[in-house]
C-alpha cells in the first residue's frame, strides 16, 4: 500500500516507535489473534481480516517482547482458588518431549499463570487487597496448599477442599454402594469422623487411604451443606479449573512444543488475553 512518512509529534501521538513496521492498533491484533490461535494461524486469520501479512516470526517476536499487564484489583479478593496445568516442553533433537507442569491461581477478579515460579504468584496474591476471611480452594495435591500456606496469614485464610475432588477420592474406595452414599451425606455435612468410622472394618487399601487423606485436611472439610444453602461460599475449585482449560487451549494446541525459556511469556500472553488487557475496548457510543 506505500509509505506514509509521518512526523516526530505524529508518531508521539500516535505511539508509533521508530524502526516499527506495525503500529500499536495492528499490534494489539497481532497479540489477540495469536493468544488463542498458534502464529502460523494468526498470519492467516490476520491477512484475510485485514488484508495486512504479518508473518508469524513477527508475532512471535512481538509476543515476547511485550511486558503484559497483571490483573488490577478494584476490590479486595474474596475467593481464591489454585490449581496445575499441563505444558509440553521442547526437548534436544532425538529425544522425547516432556510435559511440565504449571500453576495458576483464579480469583473473583482474574487469573495469572507462570511456570515453575510459584513466589510470583504468591507475591501478586499478597499484594492485592484481601478480604477477612479470604476464601482458599483447592484440590489434595500438596502442591496446591504449599502455595495457599503463603498466601496472607493462618487466621485470615478460610481453606476448603474442593467438594467434587473430595466425592471423586471417596468413590475411588469402592466396595459397598451403601456405605459410599453414607459416607457422602456425611461429608456433605462436614461430619469427618462419622464418615471415617464407616471404613473402619474395611480392610481395601483404597479405604485406608481414603481415611488418610481425610485426617490430612479434616480441616478443610467444611459443613458443604450449609455452605451451599447459605450461599456462603464456593464448595469448588470450578474456576481455577476452568482458567485451566482456557490457558491449555493455546499453550496445548496441536503439535505445540515449548522451549522452556519461553512458556512463562506464552502463559503471561494467554492471561492478559483472557483478562481482557489487550488494546483498549472499542468506544461504545
Amino acid at each position: 500500500m506505500g509509505e506514509l512518512e509521518i512526523t516526530t509529534k505524529q508518531a508521539e501521538k500516535l505511539e508509533v516507535l521508530a524502526h516499527r513496521q506495525v503500529s500499536p492498533h495492528l499490534e494489539n491484533c497481532c497479540l489477540r489473534l495469536s493468544a488463542t490461535v498458534s502464529y502460523e494461524q494468526a498470519e492467516r486469520d490476520l491477512a484475510y481480516l485485514t488484508g495486512i501479512r504479518v508473518p508469524a516470526k513477527t508475532q512471535q517476536r512481538i509476543v515476547h517482547r511485550q511486558t503484559f499487564e497483571l490483573p488490577e484489583v478494584e476490590q479486595a479478593i474474596e475467593e481464591l482458588s489454585v490449581d496445575g496445568g499441563k505444558v509440553r516442553v521442547r526437548t534436544p533433537l532425538g529425544e522425547a518431549c516432556e510435559w511440565k507442569d504449571y500453576k495458576a491461581i483464579a480469583t473473583d477478579q482474574g487469573m495469572i499463570a507462570n511456570f515453575q515460579n510459584n513466589p510470583q504468584l504468591i507475591d501478586w496474591v499478597n499484594q492485592q487487597s484481601l478480604a477477612h476471611p479470604v476464601v482458599c480452594l483447592g484440590d489434595g495435591h500438596d502442591g496446591i496448599w504449599n502455595i495457599i500456606s503463603q498466601i496472607a496469614t493462618a487466621p485470615q485464610r478460610l481453606e476448603i477442599l474442593d467438594w467434587y475432588h473430595l466425592v471423586e477420592n471417596l468413590h475411588k474406595v469402592g466396595g459397598s454402594i451403601k456405605r459410599l452414599n453414607q459416607a457422602q451425606t456425611l461429608l456433605w455435612q462436614g461430619q469427618v469422623d462419622s464418615a471415617i468410622a464407616l471404613f473402619k472394618d474395611c480392610r481395601r487399601k483404597q479405604a485406608k487411604n481414603f481415611c488418610e487423606y481425610l485426617l490430612k485436611h479434616r480441616h478443610r472439610i467444611v459443613n458443604y451443606e450449609y455452605f451451599a444453602a447459605e450461599g456462603l461460599y464456593s464448595i469448588g475449585s470450578g474456576a481455577v479449573e476452568s482458567a485451566i482449560k482456557q490457558i491449555g487451549r493455546r499453550v496445548q494446541i496441536s503439535g505445540a512444543q515449548w522451549n522452556r525459556e519461553n512458556v512463562p511469556q506464552v502463559l503471561a500472553h494467554r492471561c492478559a488475553y483472557l483478562n481482557g488487557l489487550i488494546g483498549s475496548p472499542l468506544p461504545t457510543d
